[in-house]
């Protein structure tokens, strides 16, 4: 498995450690810090260490916890998969987005991805088959809207986490 490689998740029980898949059977990659976890909701949650030249970590413990709230009430309440990718997207952000919406693989029609590049100064929300019958364009347009003017206040997180929400609502009650 390649470094920052997407790979397919194999869930487990919820609250089980979902190891990370390179092909046929289930490996965990320690040496990479990766892992995944399925939680209460159904809901893949990953983490993996990210070696950068600046050894503080991007977001404290309680910023994760309010992304990682937000995420699993807004899977909860819609029956979607909603993801958060934040990092660099490139040149071709757009593109970037749909790939890693696409690396979702049989969840992508149920799949929101909100991508954020901050130092790109980038946000793209791609929607699959399902959710964007329930996440119209107009909705997703006000969602970025309202990050943007969270993330001109300097609050990444707090704009994230109102993105979130906000297409929750739209997306209404699990059907």
């Amino acid at each position: 498995m390649a470094r920052g490689e997407v790979v397919p998740a194999v869930q487990d029980a919820p609250g089980q450690t979902t190891r990370l898949t390179s092909g046929p059977g289930v490996l965990e990659d320690p040496v990479y810090g990766q892992a995944r976890v399925a939680t209460a909701s159904g809901r893949i949650s990953e983490a993996a260490d990210v070696l950068a030249e600046d050894s503080r970590t991007p977001f404290s413990a309680s910023q994760l916890s309010r992304l990682d709230e937000a995420l699993t009430l807004a899977c909860r309440e819609t029956g979607l998969l909603f993801t958060l990718w934040v990092g660099a997207l490139g040149t071709r952000s757009r593109e970037r987005a749909e790939e890693l919406h696409a690396s979702l693989g049989d969840r992508a029609d149920e799949a929101i991805v909100v991508a954020v590049s901050p130092g790109e100064r980038v946000v793209e929300i791609v929607t699959g088959a399902e959710s964007s019958r329930r996440i119209d364009d107009r909705a997703a347009k006000l969602a970025v809207m309202s990050m943007v003017a969270s993330f001109k206040e300097s609050d990444l997180v707090g704009g994230m986490v109102e993105g979130i929400t906000m297409l929750a609502d739209q997306a209404g009650g699990a059907h």
